[in-house]
C-alpha cells in the first residue's frame, strides 16, 4: 500500500500497487470475494486486521490506499477503525466520490486514496483533520508514494524514475510495469522494492488491468514467488478514455 502507479493505454488502464509493510503483515495470496450492500467486492486480504490495501467491484471501479497524506504524521492511538476495512466498505459503494464526500473519518488515521472510476480518476487524502479531492487527469500515467515512508526527495526520485520508464518504452505492457515495480534500483531504503533493517520490506505486488468489459487481476507474493490470477466481467461495459 505503498507505492502506485497509474497507466492508461487505448483499451483501458494499469493500475500497479506495492505493498511495503513489516514482516508480520503477510497477507493471504488467494483473492478475496465479499457481498457488501449486495455488491461484489473483489480484494487482497490483509490476514492481521481483515481489510485490504486494493479492491475492486463489479462495476469496473478499483481504488487503492496508501497509508499517510502530505507527510509522515504522529500516530495517536486508538484510532476508530482501520484503514484497510473502510476501504472494502468504500469500494461497495454505487458513487464513491459521494460518499467519500458524506463520510466522518473522525479518529481515522492519515492515508491517500487513488480512486479510478472508468473514466475518472480521483485522489483523495485525509490527513487527520481535512478531506482533499484532486481529479486528474486520467489520459495521463501517475505514480504516487506513502508519505510515511518517503521522504520529498525519495518521492520526486521515484517520480524521475517512472517519467524515465515510460519515456523509454515504446509500448507500457503490463509485463513491463509489473517488471518496472520489482525493481529496487540498488536501492533497499527507498527503490520500488525495499528491504529496510527495521523490518519493513515489499511483501507484495497487486496489479489491475482493466479493459473494456472485464477486469484481470494479478496479485504476486514477493517471499514465495507464489502468484494468484483473478477474472471478472464487469456488469457494464467500460467507457472509453478521452
Amino acid at each position: 500500500m505503498c507505492t502506485v502507479s497509474y497507466i492508461p493505454s487505448k483499451n483501458g488502464v494499469i493500475l500497479t500497487s506495492n505493498r511495503d509493510e513489516h514482516v508480520s503483515r503477510r497477507a493471504k495470496l488467494s483473492f478475496e470475494e465479499l457481498k457488501i450492500n449486495g455488491h461484489k467486492v473483489i480484494f487482497p486480504q490483509d490476514s492481521a486486521a481483515g481489510g485490504s490495501w486494493f479492491a475492486v467491484n463489479e462495476r469496473g471501479g478499483i481504488n487503492v490506499l496508501l497509508n499517510g497524506a502530505f507527510t509522515n504524521h504522529q500516530r495517536i492511538l486508538p484510532y476508530a477503525r482501520s484503514r484497510g476495512l473502510i476501504l472494502l466498505e468504500i469500494t461497495a459503494q454505487q458513487d464513491v466520490m459521494a460518499y467519500l464526500r458524506k463520510l466522518s473519518f473522525h479518529r481515522i488515521e492519515p492515508f491517500t486514496l487513488v480512486v479510478y472510476t472508468t473514466p475518472d480518476l480521483w485522489e483523495f487524502r485525509w490527513d487527520g483533520q481535512q478531506k482533499y479531492f484532486t481529479r486528474k487527469d486520467s489520459a495521463q500515467p501517475h505514480i504516487w508514494s506513502s508519505a510515511t515512508l518517503y521522504d520529498e526527495q525519495a518521492v520526486m526520485d521515484r517520480e524521475t524514475l517512472f517519467v524515465n520508464f515510460i519515456r523509454e518504452t515504446e509500448v507500457v505492457s503490463p509485463v513491463k510495469t509489473l517488471g518496472f515495480h520489482q525493481e529496487n534500483h540498488g536501492d533497499f531504503e527507498n527503490g520500488f522494492v525495499i528491504d529496510r533493517d527495521n523490518g519493513l520490506k515489499t511483501l507484495s505486488i497487486t496489479q489491475a488491468v482493466v479493459n473494456k468489459q472485464n477486469i484481470t487481476m494479478n496479485h504476486r507474493d514477493l517471499s514465495s514467488g507464489k502468484i494468484a490470477e483473478f477474472s471478472l466481467n464487469t456488469i457494464h461495459s467500460l467507457a472509453p478514455l478521452p
